[in-house]
């Protein structure tokens, strides 16, 4: 499929502080793309956009806030005049027995990735609809196969991909594209986080190869920005995750053999595991949640 050149398309990107969404950010920027960064760290956010190669601005805001999504999709309509491109990015994680898990943060979980990706959308898809633009949603590795000790990001993951599916149909035949951006455990915040619990670190590096590893975070963005230029449907952070696309029908059956084996070895070292979200991105979102409470 051809490249089409990005010079001057305007770019959203949510999740934008840091991780894929910041360094996605700084390639588009680099190919020329006006950057509006979405997220909710405003100085870590404003030091991204000051890193920018091309015109940026950020706005603070919570994806899974419908009112605050629809002001954001308005000023940036205002600030650049035009949306061409969507990355629904932003996401958090948890992990660990769904049994002890702490019900807000699970909860969460499927509110930021699944609802935060449809405000998302909901938000931009006039302007979207208007360019004839790209939507492109990160999905994970967990959309293709199950794991245990992380049933509200498979949940989310799998949420998410059926919902862009959904979504291309629908609004294809009106020239807006929709993408899912599958990612393997990539080098972020976010999979540090988790590896700091010594068990979600081993049962991770038990796992068959090729995905027991951790993998460098540029070169998946660089499939992603390649994604973006193509307007691709399905874009693949590492090469062989889309091998996987062909045997995902078997996976749960193995998951579950392997999967019971696997917490059979741990089952002694289960209880007190680290409940809440995981990582900086996890801990700016519980953090944002405190202050709105008090």
């Amino acid at each position: 499929m051809s490249r089409v050149s990005l010079e001057g398309r305007v770019a959203v990107v949510t999740g934008a502080a840091r991780g894929v969404g910041e360094l996605l950010a700084r390639k588009l920027s680099a190919r020329g793309v006006r950057i509006a960064l979405v997220g909710l760290e405003p100085d870590a956010l404003k030091e991204v956009s000051a890193r920018l190669h091309s015109d940026s601005e950020h706005w603070h805001a919570d994806v899974t806030d419908h009112e605050a999504m629809a002001r954001v999709a308005e000023e940036v309509k205002e600030r650049f005049g035009r949306v061409d491109i969507v990355v629904a990015n932003a996401g958090v994680a948890t992990g660990g027995p769904f049994a002890d898990s702490d019900p807000e943060s699970w909860r969460r979980v499927i509110e930021v990735n699944v609802i935060g990706s449809a405000v998302t959308a909901h938000a931009f898809l006039p302007m979207l609809l208007e360019s004839r633009g790209y939507l492109l949603q990160i999905a994970s590795l967990a959309a293709i196969t199950p794991a245990p000790m992380m049933t509200a990001y498979c949940a989310s993951k799998s949420g998410v991909e059926a919902y862009a599916h959904s979504l291309s149909a629908e609004v294809g035949y009106r020239g807006v594209k929709v993408g899912v951006g599958y990612l393997s455990w990539t080098d972020t915040d976010m999979v540090r986080g988790a590896d700091q619990d010594d068990v979600m670190r081993e049962l991770r590096q038990r796992l068959p190869w090729p995905s027991n590893k951790t993998y460098p975070l540029g070169p998946a963005v660089d499939r992603l920005v390649a994604g973006i230029e193509r307007r691709s449907s399905h874009v693949y952070g590492q090469w062989w995750l889309r091998g996987m696309q062909g045997v995902r029908g078997y996976l749960p059956g193995v998951i579950g053999t392997v999967g019971q084996r696997e917490m059979r070895r741990f089952a002694d070292r289960l209880t007190g595991m680290r409940t809440g979200l995981v990582g900086a991105g996890g801990a700016a979102d519980e953090q944002q949640r405190t202050t709105h409470r008090k």
